[in-house]
């Protein structure tokens, strides 16, 4: 039986320098070689690859590059051994919801969800900090970020503190772009093949931040620069223009693989279309047969004896294969009279998934900061944020990128006021899809003697809760939900979350104390920290062996100790704190049963805690057992 322990790959985040190093050893072996430390890639060998004849690669580049962007590149591929514990108290409808509201940092946050989540998420909303000089700044510790997270939130005592990045620093975009950067670096890999993100951003980093995600998700990956109008109103008091636009840039994971939908058409659009000749495919409107390029200006005489050419200057949109089939399938328009200049006639009923969508999003058609505004003091009865979202924003994104019909995952590690999961919430009972959603919020302290964070931090003593900004976006959660149920009676979609929390791994680190190492020995007989529940336990075992976090949990006794079964039988759990040598038989062969009885299609990973077993003997006769019928993956904590 394999011990599992801190430093085992089970019980860390994916390895995603591992994970680049067998990918490019499967397409150029030959670029891999042994280093100091183990597996490593020769430069060399890849300049000749793709053609580099350099030396070095000190030379000037086309680029963004700033001070700490290598480190920061580094921080997104170094794994994580935190965990994520499960807060079922906080939560809503635990037992059934497949929304996750996750309350962390979200860069320790994105490499845990990196096993169980990769290429599985569609669509990622984030809207991160503007950079204006009053935005938070944290800085992430290169040796140990959970520590420097508990630090940084109060958690622990530490001396560190969330400071704003303000515009005198010498480092005002470098300290912004160090943030952001190993952050995208990590959502790339969330993304599934056909996903597309959607970053809201202001004038001031817009540039940069455009660049970083070319370099991050592809330059020929970029989709569009939309401009939303967030005011409606002017202000005369700006000294050169009024600011009234933020920009969302959209990036997909692959162009190639990626499809928008089409946006709902409007009344207007529809009443555009009539059908005054009565034809059998319905509603049309007449639409031009020639175009402002091409290649063919030749006439065309259609059955009525008509003979048409493309206005000077103009070319013929349509072969004669083509116009002969519209024309015997009467769907060319002469007028009324039968004398106007002919067009085609384009039909309703043969428009796919909408009208094309702008790049100009209007406050008229999607929502604006006033009205996110409003609908946060009805849902909380007061404002607690400054400037959210409107949750008709994040709905029309919703609408082109993800699909009602599927699944879909939303993700938002930026979740802030939780707009994108009320937004989910809302579209779903609208069009009757089941999206899910994966909100990630860092607990940042409320101050109750800053002007500014006062009327949330008195609403959060209100509620009961700790003065925290995560404590708002779960507050939001929970009453988006009520409203949209009342809104909708009839919808009976997934409206609840399950809560987790960002902490150190259950399973105890190895970290001896050289002055007195048989202390050491005896404290680290039991591999896992003292106050860790079974269920921490449990989903952590979840995160590190690329389960989700919202996979089905079976529980049975057997033999007198609790056994977990998840996503039916692909992981066996069990974690009592005491096993016998009477128990291991029974024990072992109601385990065999039950997985009989699940028939799991792949392999099962089985799990105890090592210090439960009366003695070696125990848990060697254990892991004989079930290896003898067939459970090959048996493994100790």
């Amino acid at each position: 039986m394999n011990k599992l322990t801190a430093a085992s790959p089970e019980a860390q985040s994916a390895d995603l320098v591992a994970g680049n190093i067998d990918q490019l050893k499967a397409l150029f072996p030959d670029l891999i070689t042994e280093g100091p430390n183990g597996t490593a890639v020769n430069v060399d060998v890849l300049k000749a690859l793709v053609g580099d004849q350099t030396i070095t690669d000190a030379d000037e580049k086309y680029g963004l590059n700033w001070h700490g962007k290598r480190r920061a590149r580094q921080l997104a591929l170094t794994p994580s051994t935190g965990t994520l514990r499960p807060c079922p108290d906080e939560s809503v409808d635990w037992e059934t919801t497949q929304n996750l509201m996750i309350e962390g940092d979200n860069l320790e946050v994105l490499k845990l969800l990196q096993k169980s989540y990769a290429g599985r998420v569609k669509l990622i909303y984030i809207d991160p900090p503007y950079n204006t000089g009053k935005d938070f700044v944290y800085p992430d510790n290169f040796q140990d970020n959970i520590k420097n997270y508990l630090e940084l939130t109060g958690q622990v005592e530490g001396g560190q503190k969330i400071s704003s990045n303000t515009e005198a620093s010498g480092r005002f975009h470098t300290d912004w772009l160090n943030m952001v950067y190993p952050r995208l670096k990590l959502a790339h890999s969330l993304l599934q093949r056909d996903g597309f993100i959607f970053a809201s951003i202001d004038d001031a980093e817009v540039h940069h931040l455009r660049q970083v995600m070319s370099e991050i998700f592809g330059e020929d990956n970029f989709i569009a620069n939309v401009v939303w109008q967030k005011k409606y109103t002017r202000a005369n008091d700006a000294q050169f223009f009024s600011d009234n636009h933020d920009h969302i840039l959209v990036f997909a994971k692959s162009r190639e693989d990626s499809e928008l939908a089409g946006q709902p058409r409007t009344e207007e659009q529809v009443a555009a279309y009539s059908n005054p000749d009565g034809h059998p495919k319905g509603p049309w409107k007449a639409t031009p047969l020639h175009a402002k390029s091409g290649s063919n200006t030749s006439s065309y005489r259609f059955r009525n004896g008509v003979d048409w050419a493309p206005p000077l200057g103009t070319y013929r949109r349509f072969s004669n294969e083509a116009m002969s089939k519209m024309d015997e399938g009467d769907e060319i328009w002469f007028g009324a009279d039968g004398t106007s200049t002919p067009s085609r006639k384009s039909f309703l009923s043969d428009v796919k998934g909408g009208v094309t969508p702008v790049t100009i999003w209007p406050h008229d058609e999607v929502g604006h900061n006033h009205e996110a505004n409003n609908e946060l003091k009805v849902l909380l009865g007061q404002g607690v944020f400054d400037n959210p979202k409107p949750t008709r924003l994040v709905r029309r994104m919703l609408e082109l990128a993800s699909s009602s019909e599927t699944q879909a995952i939303v993700l938002d590690f930026f979740a802030g006021s939780g707009t994108t999961g009320h937004a989910v919430l809302a579209q779903n009972a609208t069009d009757g899809g089941n999206r899910r959603y994966i909100l990630v919020q860092l607990p940042e302290p409320l101050e109750p003697d800053d002007k500014g964070q006062k009327v949330a931090a008195d609403f959060c003593d209100k509620l009961g809760k700790p003065r925290t900004i995560a404590e708002l976006t779960k507050e939001r959660l929970r009453r988006a939900a009520a409203k949209v149920k009342a809104d909708n009676p009839l919808f009976a979609g997934d409206t609840g979350f399950r809560v987790f929390k960002l902490d150190h791994s259950n399973i105890r680190a190895w970290n001896p104390n050289p002055a007195d190492l048989e202390a050491s020995l005896l404290d680290h007989q039991d591999h896992l920290l003292e106050g860790r529940s079974e269920a921490d336990v449990l989903y952590e075992l979840l995160l590190k062996l690329g389960l989700d976090l919202c996979v089905p949990i079976e529980q049975r006794t057997l033999a007198g100790r609790e056994v977990h079964s998840v996503g039916g039988g692909v992981l066996m759990a069990c974690l009592a704190e005491q096993i016998t040598r009477e128990q291991v038989e029974p024990l072992a062969q109601g385990i065999i049963d039950w997985h009989k009885e699940l028939a799991p299609a792949g392999d099962t990973t089985c799990v105890f805690r090592d210090s439960a077993f009366e003695n070696d003997v125990a848990k060697t006769n254990l892991a004989a057992i079930l290896e003898q019928h067939g459970i090959q993956n048996v493994r100790s904590l």
